[in-house]
């Protein structure tokens, strides 16, 4: 029984290996019949719409961007955990044991959440003055 269930990887097995081998072997292709000429400064700047470029290519953004795109995530995850529970929800009701056991567990989830949220006010998190 062991070597049937193994042996059902063997395509998974064999599948990783021809990505693998595709991938290194477009780049060792790439390198050998691709042009191999001078470089210099003028082809390495950046092309964009024919102008030429002003100023640095990467600008720095506020901490405070990357505070507010971190409570974004956080939310949106939030989201993801939320859908599946409001799908199986109403079929785990139907089993006695289990009804205060998913609902319990969702309000301690959301309600942990919620503490991070009210956190995330108090500090100012969502104002973009400053």
């Amino acid at each position: 029984m062991e070597d049937s269930q193994l042996a059902q990887y063997v395509p998974v097995l064999i599948l990783g290996l021809v990505a693998i081998g595709f991938a290194f072997g477009t780049l060792v292709l790439s390198d050998r019949l691709g042009k191999k000429g001078r470089r210099n400064r003028i082809k390495d700047t950046a092309y964009e719409c024919g102008m030429l470029p002003v100023g640095e290519g990467s600008t720095r953004l506020s901490v405070k961007f990357y505070l507010v795109a971190m409570l974004f995530i956080l939310f949106d995850i939030e989201v993801i955990f939320l859908y599946p529970w409001a799908v199986v929800y109403k079929e785990m009701l139907k089993q006695p044991a289990y009804a205060n056991l998913i609902f319990g567990s969702m309000l301690t989830f959301i309600a942990i959440l919620f503490v991070g949220y009210i956190y995330a006010l108090k500090k100012r998190a969502f104002d973009w003055k400053s």
